[in-house]
Order: C-alpha cells, then sequence, then structure tokens
C-alpha cells in the first residue's frame, strides 16, 4: 500500500533537513518493506504440505473403533449358530448359509433367544467396565447356571426337538459361556479401560511431536530498516 503523507509531515521532514529526494527515498523503503511483509503473510503455511502423520486422530479413533467394536463378534457367533460355512469368493471370506438347516440344533427362534441375552454381556459398558477376578467368578457362575436352566426349559421351543440335536446341548452351552468369559476378562482390573487411554494418550503424544508441540507460527522478520531513514522521526509512520 502506498505510503501517504501528509503536507504537515512534509514540512516536519523539511524543518529537520532532509530534502525531497531523501524523503522520497525513505518512503519507497517503507513500501518495498510492507509489500515484502504481505508476501510473507500470503505464504502457504508449512504444515500444508507436510507429510500426514501415522498417529493422527483419525488412526487413533480407527484404532479405538476396532478395540471396542463388538458386532463383528455377535454377527460371527450368530453365523455359528446357525450352522452357516465359511466359503472364500473373490479372495474374500463371507459366510454360505447352512446347506442343511434342519440338521441344526437350534432354529431361528432359539438363536435370536441366545443372541439377545449375549447383548446383555458383549458389550462396550461391560469390557470397559473394571472388574476383579472374584466378581467375573461369580458373574460367570451365575451366567452359566442361568443358561443352562434356560435352554433346559425350553430346548424343544428353541428347535432340540430330536436326541441327536440334544446332543450339542453342552457344546453349545460351553461356546456361550466362553464368549461371555472374554468379555468379562478384558474389564479385569479395569485393564480393557487402561488400555485404551495409554493408547489414547500415546497418539496425542505422537500427533503433538508431529506438529512441533504447538500451533506452529510464521516468524516475523526483523525490521531492518535504515537508522537515518527520516519517516523513523515522523509520528504514526515507524513502529
Amino acid at each position: 500500500m502506498p505510503v501517504k503523507l501528509s503536507q504537515q509531515d512534509l514540512y516536519d521532514l523539511k524543518n529537520q533537513g532532509f530534502s525531497d529526494q531523501e524523503i522520497a527515498k525513505a518512503v519507497g523503503e517503507i513500501e518495498r518493506e510492507e509489500l515484502t511483509d504481505s508476501s510473507r503473510g500470503r505464504g502457504t503455511d508449512p504444515r500444508a504440505n507436510s507429510p500426514a502423520s501415522a498417529f493422527a486422530s483419525k488412526g487413533m479413533d480407527d484404532i479405538a473403533r476396532y478395540q471396542l467394536e463388538l458386532n463383528d463378534l455377535l454377527e460371527q457367533t450368530e453365523h455359528i449358530l446357525k450352522g452357516d460355512i465359511v466359503v472364500w469368493k473373490d479372495n474374500k471370506k463371507i459366510w454360505a448359509d447352512n446347506p442343511s438347516p434342519e440338521k441344526n440344533p437350534l432354529n431361528a427362534e432359539g438363536i435370536r433367544k441366545i443372541m439377545l441375552d449375549l447383548q446383555n454381556y458383549i458389550n462396550r459398558h461391560v469390557i470397559l467396565g473394571d472388574y476383579e477376578e472374584e466378581d467375573i467368578n461369580g458373574i460367570m457362575k451365575d451366567y452359566g447356571r442361568k443358561l443352562t436352566n434356560f435352554i433346559f426349559m425350553k430346548y424343544e421351543e428353541m428347535g432340540m426337538d430330536t436326541e441327536e440335536k440334544r446332543q450339542e446341548y453342552a457344546s453349545i452351552i460351553m461356546n456361550v459361556v466362553n464368549l461371555v468369559y472374554a468379555s468379562y476378562s478384558r474389564a479385569k482390573d479395569g485393564g480393557e479401560r487402561r488400555s485404551l487411554r495409554e493408547m489414547i494418550n500415546v497418539t496425542q503424544s505422537h500427533s503433538t511431536q508431529g506438529s512441533g508441540g504447538a500451533m506452529m507460527m510464521q516468524p516475523q522478520a526483523q525490521k531492518t530498516r535504515g537508522i537515518l531513514n527520516p519517516m523513523r522521526y515522523v509520528a504514526g509512520k515507524y513502529v
């Protein structure tokens, strides 16, 4: 932006002994400095071209989501209870329907009841809890007894209507109990919650280090106007 001097400014400078040529030279120096400062201000933030950190916040979210995501486990359990089989298609693992559903020990209603019950024990609230080993053992003892009695009282309604199907009774109980035990084991002494907190702290630490520990500020170049620049002595023209 051009530097404009008032008539009073010119009068004061000339009274101090500066010629028109010296004043024009000083004004030109200031205009060049302001143009340079303006160009620096419009420069690209160096962080814009910096390589993405492997510990960025998105990575943290993905890790936390993976650690807490239990839908895959419940989905796999449901497929196993249905008797579905794993097949590979286009190098991807998919679940194919049970080719003989009539031989499955549990019918649709039996599977639905077990899955509804499992969701009360395999969830984020449980694995992020804080349980002592004695508490877990007590919970598992009660759960095993409850599940055993539940299926025993409703085994025909749940699809175990033949002797061959009822032979799978103990296996189903054991597999479901082990799933619930694994869920509570992750919460033993707050282990899962502590692990998640440590992971978040490490991620934030790396992210902070990657950005220099604080917001990067554009350093301001020190002004180097000549000490004899007459504009130094005009009020409001030099800071």
